[in-house]
């Protein structure tokens, strides 16, 4: 028989294995608990909604099913959304992580299957003639001895409790896992990006009313000066304009400060060197609408990522359970080896020189010192740790969506108050000059609301990034950004 001949009998003896221990498989099982979503009490409505006009809105419909580039209206938030998509390093290294398990679900597979290896060998052998000795018509025996041939083998571990298939289920269920962790990281990204980008335009808002500050100022103790000169007014009034005009002066350098951090900080995310950012909306004029469809709270189940995160290790736990149960259970395996043999090379591949060996084998535990029942109860253990997991994963994601929506609601009256404000003392301001300049009051007047002026302003500015960054956090808190 020839080496391909022996190879063929090999694998269909292997074949007709794998038939029969298929239909054994067929009738086999998988011992541990299959997987049943945990109940979760679930609120109809969020609370703090700012509830849409249900006449417009489907209940159905949320923010959260738009695309990103529907909600950041601001063309240079865009761009650099879409630049930190493509070089961010976490979103990057997150994408490696889906890699990793897939190569794990790979690897858990194949254990599910018969390993077969081949190979050769040749060997040779020479011993002196007298130990030899001779053959029994009296000739002198062979003193050299050679031989050798190509081979198979073949390994099964049988999977009849399905020890195997639960871990495969498991390892699908964590690359699903580490898939939605990916797209938690793209979510977070989206959203970190953007309030960082309100942030720097809040940052520019406050350099400009600082130094739009110190230039009224500069006028004012231009004024002040004058008026001394001419004896209308008193060293005390342009002590006090300097005194305000150094205070402004002075917040420049953080306010410079900040606003490099803040440039250095997009930077990262985009996954480049430090430099300069792009600017687009002002603060306060990025747009904002008036009311938000929100959806229901059952849909954050699907829509939020860190969530379906929560749930594929829980059921990738669920699966470990059954992996630990079936070592309780015998393991049954078969091994299988053929090949041809001879010592002579040029025989090899002719006349009766094949052989083959198949075999079975079953093992029990019988004692461990309790490896198998601790493995058990901690996965066991485990498995109830990421229900408890998957619950307050539920819970903060509605506290994020209530706290997103009352933020988005109560910095908006905020931002109106503030700018009501600044309104009344910008008037309070010029009329304290006025006067001050008329001679009907003294510099202490215009000394108080010009700092109130100041204040006020630099407040609105903060209002409007904190009105600007609630709707980012309502769109990341109901899920949004990763589709």
């Amino acid at each position: 028989m020839s080496a391909s001949n022996v190879m063929r009998c090999g694998g269909q003896l292997l074949g007709r294995l794998a038939v029969g221990m298929l239909v054994l498989l067929m009738v086999g099982c998988k011992v541990g608990p299959n997987y049943k979503r945990p109940a979760v009490d679930l609120p109809n409505n969020y609370r703090q909604v700012l509830a849409p006009d249900t006449t417009a809105v489907s209940q159905e419909q949320s923010i959260a099913d738009e695309q990103w580039t529907e909600v950041f209206r601001d063309p240079a938030l865009r761009n650099l959304i879409r630049e930190a998509l493509a070089s961010n390093l976490d979103l990057r290294i997150a994408a490696q992580r889906v890699l990793q398990a897939q190569a794990q679900v790979g690897v858990a597979r194949s254990q599910q299957l018969p390993s077969v290896s081949g190979g050769a060998s040749y060997s040779a052998l020479q011993i002196p003639s007298a130990l030899a000795g001779n053959n029994s018509d009296g000739t002198p025996a062979n003193s050299f001895f050679r031989g050798g041939g190509p081979s198979a083998s073949g390994a099964w571990n049988l999977d009849f409790w399905g020890l195997y298939r639960r871990q495969s289920e498991a390892a699908r269920a964590e690359l699903l896992a580490s898939e939605w962790g990916q797209r938690a990281t793209r979510t977070t990204l989206i959203q970190t990006v953007a309030e960082s980008y309100f942030e720097l335009r809040s940052l520019d808002a406050q350099l400009a009313i600082t130094q739009n500050t110190i230039k009224a100022r500069q006028d004012s103790l231009q004024l002040t000066q004058t008026l001394n000169e001419h004896g209308a007014g008193s060293l005390a009034d342009v002590r006090q304009a300097e005194e305000l005009l150094h205070a402004a002066q002075a917040n420049l350098p953080e306010l410079r400060r900040q606003v490099a951090v803040e440039e250095n900080t997009i930077s990262v995310l985009l996954g480049h060197t430090p430099t300069a950012i792009e600017r687009g909306l002002s603060v306060e004029a990025q747009p904002h609408p008036e009311s938000i469809p929100v959806g229901v709270p059952s849909q954050l189940l699907e829509r939020r990522p860190d969530v379906q995160q929560a749930e594929a290790k829980l059921v990738a736990a669920n699966a470990r359970i059954g992996v630990a149960r079936a070592q309780y259970f015998p393991q049954i395996s078969l091994t299988s080896m053929g090949g041809a043999a001879s010592n002579q090379l040029n025989s090899i591949a002719s006349g009766p020189t094949s052989y083959w060996y198949a075999a079975g084998s079953i093992s029990e535990p019988i004692f461990d010192g309790g490896r198998i029942r601790n493995n058990y109860r901690l996965s066991k253990a485990q498995e109830q740790e990421m229900v408890l997991t998957y619950q307050k994963t539920i819970l903060n994601a509605l506290k994020d969506v209530s706290n997103s929506l009352a933020s988005y609601k109560e910095t908006r009256e905020r931002r109106e108050e503030q700018g009501e404000q600044v309104k009344s003392a910008t008037d309070a301001v010029r009329l304290a000059r006025l006067r001050y300049s008329g001679g009907y009051t003294s510099y202490l007047e215009v000394l108080t609301t010009d700092t109130d002026l100041y204040s006020a302003q630099l407040l609105l500015a903060s209002a409007e990034r904190q009105e600007a960054a609630s709707l980012v956090q309502v769109y990341s808190a109901l899920g949004g950004g990763w589709r």
